[in-house]
């Protein structure tokens, strides 16, 4: 499982001209789930977004996490986090997850960061044409993978 998080003033996104969903400040996640995710792996990334600390505190240095500024998640699915562009021009998605796969651990996703917020995620629609409008903040664009999850 792989999650590109923006840190962002505000965040939206549209499907068919509707928003479903907007936030202000806190996180815009992008989330690529591979075939071999797991419950394990919504587990330990929900809490790594949780917990990681990137807002800025009293002294203007990134010591306070999402839930220290009452802040929102925005969470889209994003299967080309697992593009593979190793031979020729036109990426590969084959480590990519299958959506009988990848939206029950999506779903999930949303109900742990809502846990973790004790709030609702703002969310796109699994497998929609989406526009997704972001102001990020800083920038801060921290790249998390769940393969990554034994070294930390």
């Amino acid at each position: 499982m792989r999650a590109v998080i923006q840190r962002v003033s505000e965040a939206s996104c549209k499907v068919n001209g509707d928003i479903t969903g907007a936030i202000g400040p806190g996180f815009m996640v992008l989330l690529g789930v591979e075939e071999t995710d797991d419950h394990e792996d919504v587990t330990w990334l929900a809490q790594k977004i949780a917990g990681l600390r990137v807002f800025g505190d009293e002294n203007g240095l990134m010591n306070r996490a999402i839930h220290d500024i009452s802040g929102d998640i925005l969470l889209i699915s994003q299967f080309t986090l697992f593009a593979q562009t190793k031979k020729g021009n036109r990426p590969s998605f084959i480590r990519a997850a299958k959506p009988d796969k990848a939206i029950p651990l999506y779903e999930t996703m949303v109900v742990e960061l809502s846990a973790h917020l004790g709030k609702p995620v703002a969310t796109g629609i699994f497998g929609a044409d989406m526009k997704v409008s972001l102001v990020n903040d800083g920038p801060v664009t921290i790249i998390m993978d769940t393969r990554d999850k034994d070294n930390h």
